[in-house]
């Protein structure tokens, strides 16, 4: 089987967040998709169990998705793709608003917003796909959203925290903590991860 089949596809870049026991919690994903037309449309989304935002939804049974904007910074993605959520409030410093069900949103960089409740969830090995029917939706800044393709010919690489399908070969080692890339042929026995300042064993090798 050729994966560069499948690697041919393209995905929106998606902002998912979840407020849960006190505590904001997002993350980066081209997973999410409108799966029904129906009144209320419905909606998929996976997301790495091992993840904050994961635990989030699952106990605030809703979630809220951000289409980013084209011309988001790449800072901002960056900063949801790389820092992990058990390390600090991602959303601390920017200007948040939240959904009826208290979920925290950026509107500034979003292209639009839709809020969903939890329906339904089916789990896939190490993630989770979450069905959301609408509760809430809004266009916020307009315009085109971010994809894949955009963010990776900007000469970036696709954040570790992004549940994709398509995933970049990369030679080096990822941090099991907050899912930081180190790229190289070895690991510095003192390297201490520069997002979640994990030790190097925390870290482990990316097979091809």
């Amino acid at each position: 089987m050729n994966p560069k089949a499948y690697a041919k596809m393209n995905y929106g870049l998606y902002l998912i967040s979840a407020a849960a026991e006190g505590k904001r919690q997002g993350c980066i994903v081209s997973s999410f998709a409108q799966v029904t037309s129906s009144n209320p449309a419905k909606f998929t989304v996976t997301l790495n169990r091992d993840h904050e935002t994961c635990k989030a939804v699952e106990k605030a049974g809703s979630f809220c998705v951000t289409l980013i904007s084209e011309n988001c910074p790449t800072e901002l993605v960056e900063h949801f793709g790389y820092k992990s959520g058990r390390v600090g409030d991602k959303f601390e410093g920017y200007a948040v608003e939240a959904d009826a069900a208290g979920n925290p949103y950026l509107s500034e960089h979003m292209v639009s917003r839709v809020s969903c409740r939890v329906t339904g969830k089916l789990e896939i090995g190490n993630y989770v796909l979450f069905v959301g029917e609408a509760t809430e939706a809004e266009l916020l800044k307009g315009g085109k959203v971010m994809t894949l393709d955009d963010y990776n010919n900007g000469g970036k690489p696709t954040p570790p925290s992004a549940t994709v399908y398509r995933t970049v070969e990369i030679n080096g080692y990822r941090c099991t903590v907050c899912g930081y890339v180190y790229e190289g042929e070895s690991l510095p026995a003192d390297f201490v991860c520069p997002i979640c300042h994990a030790p190097a064993e925390k870290f482990v090798k990316i097979e091809k």
